[in-house]
């Protein structure tokens, strides 16, 4: 037994960055495949089964494990986010009303990081700033975009979404959305073309995969709708200006997002007990 004057422990962190390329499976040719994702966004689509929400986890948990990143969840679901939950800021179950909140909330975060940069004469976000940067995942656009509450609400959820994707990059958030219907009314073409990365998994159509990758790959032989579906996670994957490339995301069991998601509430649950005593002392 510790004597009764012993300090708590202190738990070990990871030292990860966001700021670091974050490990998203193997390519075709068993490669591993690293996305860079501070001062970008990634919009993952595919039909059900697809592989989608695994993607969305994996990248989830390798910020949860970072100490520089806070994390906002939208999951219309609340269950492939939601053992994320005790990591995270703030978390959003399928209530639009508090979707939209949250975002207005985040705008005005973003608006005050640009008047801080102004005010120091810098253009971006830097490691080891005063904040963090923040990761906002989405999980089905379409529950707060097109199927829950009034039009009018959808609209200014889009409208938000939109401007978070436009102008989020440079103060550090990071917009991760995955949808299972990448139709046009869900994702329209001033949407996608804001996201830097883009991962079509399995879809029904040509047009569906041309949705998310953009128009005109599929006449080029790179169609998601060639993906066995008994192969799930598996998708094309692209980045502004290049070519659609063939990765097998990275799977996490629902035993290892629950251990993952445990360490990381606990070490951020000491971080934010430990900067709290030493501003206590100072």
């Amino acid at each position: 037994m510790s004597p009764p004057f012993a300090r708590p422990s202190i738990p070990v962190g990871t030292l990860m960055s966001i700021f670091d390329p974050v490990f998203l499976g193997l390519d075709e040719f068993g490669h591993p495949v690293y996305l860079p994702l501070i001062y970008r966004n990634m919009l993952i689509g595919g039909e059900p089964g697809a592989g989608k929400s695994s993607l969305l986890n994996t990248i989830v948990g390798t910020a949860a494990l970072c100490h520089d990143v806070s994390l906002c969840l939208l999951d219309g679901k609340q269950v492939e986010l939601g053992l994320w939950e005790d990591c995270a800021d703030v978390f959003v179950g399928p209530d639009l009303d508090l979707a939209i909140l949250t975002l207005e909330r985040l705008q005005t975060v973003m608006d005050n990081r640009y008047a801080f940069l102004r005010s120091v004469r810098r253009q971006k976000f830097a490691p080891n700033d005063a904040f963090n940067a923040i990761l906002v995942a989405v999980d089905e656009i379409a529950y707060f975009s097109a199927t829950a509450g009034e039009e009018k609400d959808q609209k200014r959820f889009y409208s938000l979404l939109r401007d978070l994707v436009a102008r989020g990059r440079a103060v550090g958030i990071i917009v991760i959305a995955a949808t299972q219907r990448p139709s046009s009314d869900i994702i329209p073409t001033s949407l996608r073309d804001l996201f830097a990365w883009r991962f079509a998994g399995r879809c029904t159509t040509d047009v569906s995969s041309d949705i998310v990758l953009g128009h005109g790959w599929a006449a080029r032989g790179y169609s998601s709708n060639t993906v066995d579906p008994n192969n799930q996670g598996c998708g094309f994957l692209i980045a502004e200006g290049g070519i659609p490339a063939l990765v097998k995301g990275a799977y996490l069991s629902n035993a290892d997002i629950i251990r993952v998601a445990d360490y990381s509430a606990w070490i951020r649950r000491g971080r934010a007990e430990l900067e709290a005593e030493l501003r206590t002392v100072a």
